[in-house]
């Protein structure tokens, strides 16, 4: 299932992602879309993980969530 991670901070990297989605299953794919001119975060990822059980358990919990 791929999941569409959006409002991230600016300063959030890719393996920040994959550290916090791999807390609830397993992780295929993260890409962190970044600004082809100044090479930062535009504030949105994907997260692909292949079982949607895993997926939907990481979208209730981290769904709303703060993260730093």
């Amino acid at each position: 299932m791929k999941l569409l991670v959006r409002n991230l901070a600016r300063t959030t990297t890719e393996h920040d992602i994959r550290k916090l989605f791999s807390e609830h299953g397993s992780v295929t794919e993260c890409t962190l879309v970044l600004d082809q001119e100044t090479g930062l975060s535009k504030g949105f990822a994907f997260v692909e993980m292949p079982e949607a059980s895993e997926a939907k358990t990481a979208i209730a919990a981290l769904n709303m969530a703060n993260v730093a």
